[in-house]
C-alpha cells in the first residue's frame, strides 16, 4: 500500500495560496489602526517640513537596525543614520562614513517607501537581495545572490539549536516551485483587488516568508515589502513609525505565530490579528519619539544664538537621538576625536551655559546628561 505525505506546512495544502480571514475577529482592531495611522498622519503634515524630515530619518533608521538585528545583524546606528541622510539630502551634524553592506539596506528601504507605487517584480527583488549582500557572502558562507535560491544544499529549512540537535522550524517549497509561486505573489501583490491596505501587508509578510525565495535575507525583505504597503496604505513617501522596531521586541512571539501559522491552516486570521496588535503598538511608540523629536527641536529654538563648537552639537544632538550608556569626558573625546582636556573644557563650557549637568546618580566615574 503506498503512502501518501502527510502535510505538514501550509504551501503544501490543496488550496494554497487562498488564504482566509474572519472579518468580523480583525474589525475591532484594524478600524484602531486605521484610526491612529489617519490621526499620525494629520499631525505630521501640520508639522513643520524639518521635524517631518527629522521623524522619517529617525523611523527609518530604527526600521533598517532593527529589521537587521531581529537576524542577529548588528548595524552602526551612526552608518545608518548618515546613509539616509546623505541619501536623501538632509544637512544633518556628525555625518560619518557609512560601510557598503550598510549602504545596500538603506538603498533597499528607500528603493520601497519612496517608490512606493511602483510594481514589485522579479528584478526589482534581486536588485534588493544584491543590495543586502554586496559581496555575495552571508557571514562566511558564498550565497546565491541576485537570483532565487536552488537545491544543490538541499531543501531551505529554518532551523535553530546546536549542531548535531538541530530543530527544525519550517520547510520552504522546492526551488522548481519558484518562478510559479513569485509569479503568483507578484501578480495578487501588484493587483487592485479588494483588500485592506494594511491587511495586505500582513498577508504580503506572511506569503514572501512562506515562499522564502532567497538562500539569505528573506526576513529582511519580506519586511519590506510590508513597509512598502504599509506606505501605500499611508499614501506617504515620509515614514513616521517603525514596525521592525517592535516586532524586535516582540521578536519571540513574532516567530512563535509565524510557525504555528505556517503549520496550520489557510485561514491566518490569529496571524492578521498579531501583526495589527503590533502595528498598534509601533503607532503608540512613534508619540514617544514625536515627543524627542519636538523637545529637541524646542531646545535648538531656545539655544539658537547660544554659541557652541561643532563637537559640543554633535554630542548634544547624539543625547537626543539615543546615547547608549553614560556621557562622560572620556566618551566625549573619542567620540569627537580630540584630547581629554578639551573633552573636559567642552563639557564645563556647557554646563555654564546650563545645557549639561552633571549626573546626580553619581557613580565610579563622572557622567553627564542634558538640563
Amino acid at each position: 500500500m503506498r503512502h501518501l505525505k502527510t502535510k505538514i506546512y501550509i504551501h503544501q495544502l490543496k488550496n494554497w495560496p487562498d488564504f482566509t480571514w474572519d472579518h468580523q475577529a480583525l474589525l475591532p482592531v484594524l478600524s484602531n489602526v486605521r484610526h491612529k495611522q489617519g490621526h499620525l498622519n494629520g499631525y505630521m503634515k501640520a508639522l513643520g517640513f524639518a521635524l517631518r524630515n527629522e521623524t522619517t530619518l529617525q523611523a527609518l533608521t530604527l526600521d533598517i537596525l532593527k529589521s537587521s538585528e531581529i537576524e542577529g545583524e548588528l548595524l552602526d546606528y551612526a552608518q545608518v543614520r548618515s546613509s539616509i541622510a546623505r541619501k536623501l539630502g538632509m544637512d544633518i551634524a556628525g555625518l560619518v562614513p557609512s560601510d557598503r553592506d550598510v549602504d545596500g539596506v538603506v538603498e533597499m528601504m528607500l528603493d520601497a517607501t519612496r517608490n512606493y507605487d511602483q510594481a514589485l517584480n522579479k528584478n526589482r527583488l534581486f536588485a534588493w537581495h544584491a543590495s543586502l549582500f554586496p559581496a555575495g557572502r552571508s557571514g562566511m558562507h558564498k550565497i546565491t545572490v541576485g537570483a532565487w535560491r536552488d537545491n544543490k544544499k538541499g531543501p531551505m529549512q529554518v532551523v535553530s539549536g546546536p549542531m548535531g540537535k538541530e530543530k527544525v522550524h519550517y520547510e520552504a517549497p522546492e526551488a522548481d516551485r519558484l518562478k510559479k509561486e513569485m509569479k503568483q505573489f507578484f501578480d495578487w501583490f501588484n493587483s487592485d483587488k479588494q483588500i485592506d491596505p494594511v491587511l495586505k501587508s500582513a498577508v504580503a509578510h506572511l506569503w514572501f516568508l512562506t515562499i522564502h525565495p532567497f538562500d539569505d535575507g528573506n526576513g529582511r525583505i519580506a519586511r519590506t515589502i510590508a513597509d512598502m504597503q504599509l506606505t501605500r496604505a499611508d499614501a506617504e513617501s515620509q515614514r513616521f513609525y517603525s514596525m521592525s522596531a517592535q516586532i524586535r521586541l516582540d521578536r519571540k512571539s513574532y516567530y512563535e505565530i509565524l510557525e504555528k501559522t505556517q503549520k496550520g491552516s489557510l485561514d491566518i486570521t490569529e496571524w492578521l490579528l498579531w501583526f495589527m496588535h503590533c502595528l498598534d503598538r509601533a503607532l503608540n511608540a512613534t508619540n514617544k519619539t514625536l515627543k524627542n523629536i519636538l523637545y529637541k527641536t524646542k531646545f535648538w529654538d531656545k539655544h539658537g544664538n547660544t554659541p557652541v563648537n561643532e563637537r559640543q552639537r554633535l554630542m548634544i544632538n547624539k543625547l537626543f537621538d539615543g546615547f547608549t550608556g553614560n556621557l562622560t569626558s572620556s566618551k566625549w573625546a573619542k567620540i569627537t576625536k580630540c584630547s581629554a582636556d578639551t573633552a573636559l573644557r567642552d563639557i564645563q563650557d556647557l554646563i555654564s551655559k546650563k545645557i549639561l549637568k552633571k549626573d546626580e546618580a553619581g557613580g565610579r566615574s563622572t557622567h553627564y546628561i542634558l538640563k
